[in-house]
């Protein structure tokens, strides 16, 4: 069993920056981890992805050169620095993990999920 913590969540202008982190426990030994954002109205939608080596990463074209995912593997976190943040990018950010070792983009390829937190961008 895993269990995900997502934080650094709040509340930024547009143009800021925040760093999000996810604390896993439990076994995540070779998993691929993943970050999820649902927005208010709207589908829960893939944001970044992250090999367990760290040597491969995917992102969404809405965020590519804005965001990056990182993970340390000793403290058993994963993380996604979000640069240059714009008002839709407002949404409650989910981090996952999954039982293989090979990026996904579709929520279902995720077998854990955290609680979320919550991301909002003023304008």
């Amino acid at each position: 069993q895993v269990q995900l913590a997502e934080s650094g969540g709040g509340l930024v202008q547009a143009g800021g920056s925040l760093r999000l982190s996810c604390a896993a426990s439990g076994r995540t030994f070779g998993s691929a981890m993943g970050w999820f954002r649902q927005a208010p109205g709207k589908e829960r939608e893939f944001v970044a992805a992250i090999t367990w080596k760290g040597d491969t990463t995917s992102y969404a074209d809405s965020v590519k050169g804005r965001f990056t995912i990182s993970r340390d593997n000793v403290k058993n976190t994963v993380y996604l620095q979000m640069n240059n943040l714009k008002p839709e990018d407002t949404a409650v950010y989910y981090c996952a993990a999954r039982l293989f070792d090979n990026i996904a983009t579709r929520d279902f390829s995720y077998n854990y999920w955290g609680q979320g937190t919550q991301v909002t961008v003023s304008s």
